[in-house]
């Protein structure tokens, strides 16, 4: 889990030019309408807009942009008619990939999720080929002292959130998707801050890739698809040891 973190923040830093920045509230727009169109404008009712809504926040979108975007969503605004579609398969030494895309045209957003994954090394799988490996989590990250440790698992046990776990610079909290907001309330109300929010696909199992040139291949495809504007995420089932965090920090 730990590593799961550390492995996002080097992907943010290999993200943060203003390029990838315009793109990522591009999806981050993308995500807001649909769960808004899905399951109404209100984030208080509707988990999935809070989560999106938080999502963005995280990445500095403004308010008026994110209101935008929750108006088109719930019909107020014009807007497009998106559909939610994961693709899976395998990367550089058969890891398992997972991939999150919303998509106004399915037959394009395979061919580029199919060319970005075959030119490095990966190829697609069927349905449910890896999507057994991975179960939906609502993750947070709270910078915090080793010395407030108790004290952040005390929260973190009341709220009936999952598992609290060391990492560099603070903790990784762990709860089931509809905890999402409960978790992230209480933890705030506590008086920390969750520098990272978010609900993703990890691992039930991993698997150790030894060779750095196959970690540095597979952070390369992971990076093409995030690229991709209709893809929303990607999840793997690597081990995220120091070597293939090292790894993945000089791809």
């Amino acid at each position: 889990m730990a590593g799961h973190s550390k492995f996002k923040n080097i992907m943010h830093r290999k993200g943060a030019q203003d390029a990838k920045r315009s793109r990522a509230f591009s999806k981050h727009a993308r995500l807001i309408m649909n769960a808004a169109r899905t399951g109404g404008a209100d984030p208080s009712t509707n988990l999935s807009l809070r989560y999106a809504i938080d999502r963005a926040r995280d990445d500095n979108m403004t308010n008026d942009a994110i209101d935008r975007a929750v108006a088109k969503g719930a019909g107020t605004l014009e807007g497009v008619s998106l559909e939610e579609i994961t693709y899976e398969g395998y990367g550089a030494g058969g890891v398992a990939i997972l991939i999150e895309s919303l998509t106004d045209n399915r037959n394009r957003t395979f061919s580029e999720v199919r060319n970005a994954v075959e030119k490095r090394g990966g190829n697609l799988g069927e349905a449910g080929s890896v999507a057994w490996n991975f179960e939906r989590k609502a993750v947070f990250f709270v910078p915090a002292g080793a010395d407030q440790e108790e004290t952040l698992l005390d929260v973190v046990l009341t709220a009936d959130g999952d598992e609290l776990t060391a990492d560099e610079g603070g903790f990784e909290i762990t709860a089931e998707p509809h905890l999402f907001g409960q978790v992230g309330d209480a933890v705030r109300a506590a008086g920390f801050s969750c520098e990272k929010s978010e609900i993703t696909s990890l691992p039930k199992t991993t698997v150790k890739l030894e060779d750095p040139e196959k970690v540095a291949q597979l952070v390369r495809l992971l990076d093409a698809l995030e690229e991709l504007d209709d893809v929303q995420a990607t999840a793997t089932n690597l081990e995220w040891t120091e070597a293939a965090l090292a790894a993945a920090e000089g791809a």
